[in-house]
């Protein structure tokens, strides 16, 4: 089943009507904590995608707080260096909100109604749901299909953040001469760039639990699908942070330096044994708790693949540090697996920045929406 596709009504002109053809050219965006980072895909044909670029730009510190943009200059700033860096003549952008600023609920309703009695009754439900008054919110729906197990009803996602959330993100951009056309969520973004993934796995993943866990700067988030649909999810505070943190303390570098140095290499023999192999470790160690929240809130015992996303899926082996702790098979994300890449691409780099690129893979996608 494809995943929904989410856009915010009220929020922009340009919105209107994206889930017709022709959504414009656009370029994936994602503002995180750490970087700002930027995809263009294009169609090569035989229903294959072609990278044409991407670029990361590096945040200041604090500019985002758990995923809340703290100094809109310096995010403004930092969109405007990559999409120079990027080099692209496209101008629209597809953002996406933190999973945190976003209430998500499924409904389901009548088959055969029209958008305008679906609309009513999406309206009735988020009173229910949502703890603000719908004023202070931006809400829009998505139906997804036909309800498993009822041929009378189908199935809808309900999607609402805060006005300000969103205009936030909007004004970053606009403010560096971009113009956001979508507006996404971080999760529904990385599961559909997983779909490019899941073509790797046994069976291509069907009837079988996948938890995709992304290490961000601050968090980790597990997000555990069984047949493309998210069964499970929990936020838990570790990050590629602390392994900064720790570069800082050991050898005495500025956040800065410590964090070219941790994607460059470059630092001490003694750098493997003293910081790198303990974090790694912990990550494992991490990762192996949140499945046992898993297994001990849900009816599943099993976990078939973890797939790592995030920064600090592209340490040296980190999988299979993963694995061992787990006992699960782990593989690291890479949604430009199968892609042709223009002459722009440099594939090591790609490949060493490609588990990073999940969500803003996942936004360059929406271009191909019809």
């Amino acid at each position: 089943m494809p995943i929904p596709k989410v856009k915010f009504s009220g929020v922009l002109d340009a919105v209107e009507g994206l889930f017709k053809a022709k959504t414009p050219p656009l370029i994936g965006m994602d503002i995180s904590t750490s970087a700002v980072k930027m995809v263009e895909l294009s169609d090569s044909g035989n229903r294959m995608y072609r990278i044409e670029r991407y670029a990361i730009e590096p945040l200041p510190k604090d500019s985002v707080v758990e995923g809340n943009i703290n100094n809109l200059d310096a995010v403004s700033e930092a969109v405007k260096r990559c999409h120079n860096r990027l080099g692209s003549n496209i101008r629209n952008v597809a953002i996406a909100l933190p999973n945190a600023a976003v209430i998500t609920k499924k409904i389901l309703v009548p088959a055969g109604l029209t958008e305008e009695e679906i609309e009513v009754q999406v309206e009735t439900e988020a009173n229910q749901y949502i703890p603000f008054s719908l004023d202070e919110v931006n809400l829009d729906f998505q139906v997804i299909g036909p309800a498993p197990g009822s041929e009378e009803d189908v199935e809808v996602l309900i999607a609402a953040s805060r006005k300000e959330k969103v205009e936030d993100r909007v004004a970053a951009t606009e403010v560096a001469g971009l113009k956001a056309v979508v507006v996404d969520v971080d999760l529904l973004a990385a599961q559909s760039a997983y779909e490019l993934i899941e073509s790797q796995l046994p069976d291509k993943g069907l009837d079988q639990n996948i938890a995709i866990v992304d290490v961000g700067a601050s968090f980790t988030t597990v997000n555990v699908l069984r047949n493309g649909q998210s069964i499970y999810l929990r936020e838990q505070p570790f990050g590629g942070s602390q392994l900064t943190q720790e570069i800082q303390e050991k050898f005495g570098l500025s956040r800065e330096e410590a964090e070219v140095a941790k994607r460059s290499g470059g630092l001490p023999d003694n750098y493997e044994t003293d910081v790198l192999n303990p974090f790694m470790e912990t990550f494992g160690l991490e990762i192996a708790r949140a499945l046992q929240f898993f297994f001990t809130s849900t009816q599943y015992n099993q976990v078939n693949h973890i797939v790592l996303s995030g920064g600090c899926a592209a340490l040296p082996g980190v999988d299979a540090v993963v694995a061992q702790r787990t006992q699960v098979n782990t593989l690291v994300a890479n949604p430009f697996a199968n892609m042709a890449l223009s002459n722009k691409v440099r594939p090591k780099n790609l490949q060493q920045d490609a588990p990073s690129m999940m969500v803003a893979c996942g936004l360059a996608l929406r271009r191909f929406d019809a």
